[in-house]
């Protein structure tokens, strides 16, 4: 664990890789606070209450029945349990990267996102399934499988929304690529390149899937982890500039204002 992150709290899978459990009963994490995981968390809101909602990496969502939310690791996670029902899956990294499209969940799993009375139901004997296995001989391998199958039918939901194969595969790319180099990549050349189209084609991809840009999508990341670090890290304003990739502070502090209307150092005492 780094120093930026030694104040944050980080919810841990400590007993077992594969966790099942229910909204309802009780659920081996707390809830009650902010905090992130070191695991994939999916959550399944079968029943909800009329104003349930969640906050994800600072965005607020409303949610509905049959809901589904998958977090990330390092995500910033928060929710008051006032009754719901569903089911909570806590997996390890390991498990996950196996059984699970990482790069689809990514682009577009981790918001809360519907399923159809067709996929619920089909979703519904695959938890039935695994929950009588995980309560019985628990063995892991099955339960791989019974994870992979549903995380099919998720994933089948996520990609409703963009129709072109191709270009589905290329957003996911580009979620993918900007996550390992928004700190020190910021041209949309440079992520065109690698995947092998046109800036201009790469940013009407963009806009068709996201409703935004390259940049707007990079400088939105950049933001984000900004906005984490302010929140729970201990670095000081010039450190997470230059951590960020930013030459020096007082450059990162005009981007983190345009964005957000705030300076760094105001959004830092207000979430203090």
């Amino acid at each position: 664990m780094n120093s930026s992150e030694k104040d944050i709290p980080i919810h841990h899978l400590t007993s077992q890789p594969f966790l099942l459990t229910t909204l309802g009963t009780g659920h081996p994490e707390n809830f009650n606070d902010v905090h992130r995981h070191n695991f994939f968390e999916i959550i399944w809101f079968r029943h909800v209450k009329e104003n349930s909602s969640l906050e994800l990496d600072f965005e607020h969502h409303t949610l509905k029945n049959n809901q589904i939310c998958i977090i990330a690791p390092g995500q910033v996670f928060n929710m008051k349990l006032r009754g719901e029902e569903g089911y909570v899956l806590a997996i390890s990294r390991e498990i996950f990267k196996e059984a699970c499209d990482i790069e689809t969940i990514l682009a577009g799993g981790t918001c809360p996102f519907s399923l159809d009375p067709q996929s619920a139901e089909t979703c519904n004997t695959i938890i039935s399934l695994m929950e009588q296995e995980y309560t019985g001989a628990s063995r892991i391998d099955l339960l791989k499988t019974y994870l992979r199958a549903f995380c099919i039918i998720s994933t089948e939901q996520i990609n409703l929304q963009d129709p072109s194969i191709n270009d589905r595969q290329r957003i996911q790319k580009l979620v993918s690529l900007i996550e390992e180099h928004y700190t020190i990549q910021r041209d949309t050349r440079f992520y065109a390149d690698q995947i092998k189209v046109s800036t201009h084609h790469l940013n009407d991809i963009a806009r068709f899937s996201r409703g935004t840009t390259v940049k707007k999508m990079i400088a939105q990341r950049l933001l984000l982890e900004a906005k984490r670090e302010l929140s729970f890290g201990v670095l000081s304003v010039k450190e997470i500039a230059f951590k960020l990739g930013f030459s020096d502070a007082s450059y990162f502090s005009r981007f983190f204002k345009k964005h957000t209307d705030q300076n760094p150092d105001g959004f830092k005492v207000g979430k203090g």
